[in-house]
């Protein structure tokens, strides 16, 4: 399985794609999103402007500017409401259809936040399951992608470790 889970700057990671957690405007916001299009430039704002926004689940593709990447996908994850109004559904959504993109677009390294777990509060422990299960299930039909789960802190990094081995004791991820 081509999966990392590392600590680190998503904006500073050199990847075919890196994935923004963005909101359904795609004009940029706090967190991983404003930190994305504060470090590609103006460029990143321009072409998100030409996209007209994006639903939550779903993604959008726009080159990397100034970033160390050949593109960023823009997926918005759901705002957490308790979890019974088809959270997990929407960020497993965002998981794949970023995926889908990344495969379409020729990318074989694609780096993830953790979506929804910052300004839109989704549960850290809970993403990290839903994130993790969502990708696994997509690497096996897609060995040749290679996938770096990029955590912000070291307790978003301690969760998702945590809940791959609650899931997958048999084969842990690389930890660069």
């Amino acid at each position: 399985m081509n999966l990392s889970i590392v600590q680190g700057d998503i904006t500073q990671f050199h990847a075919d794609a890196i994935v923004n957690a963005a909101n359904t405007s795609l004009l940029g916001g706090a967190g991983v999103d404003g930190a994305i299009h504060r470090a590609a430039g103006p460029g990143l704002m321009a072409e998100c402007k030409t996209l007209n926004g994006c639903p939550t689940g779903e993604a959008r593709i726009t080159g990397g500017y100034d970033l160390p990447c050949r593109y960023v996908i823009h997926t918005p994850g759901p705002i957490w409401r308790g979890g019974g109004h088809g959270e997990a559904a929407q960020l497993a959504s965002c998981y794949r259809s970023c995926l889908t993109l990344a495969l379409e677009n020729g990318c074989r390294t694609v780096a993830f936040p953790s979506i929804s777990t910052g300004v839109y509060h989704y549960p850290l422990m809970q993403a990290a399951h839903v994130a993790l299960k969502a990708i696994t299930d997509f690497l096996r039909l897609h060995p040749q992608l290679s996938v770096t789960m990029v955590c912000h802190s070291p307790q978003a990094l301690h969760a998702y470790q945590v809940v791959w081995n609650m899931l997958y004791q048999e084969t842990k991820p690389h930890e660069d």
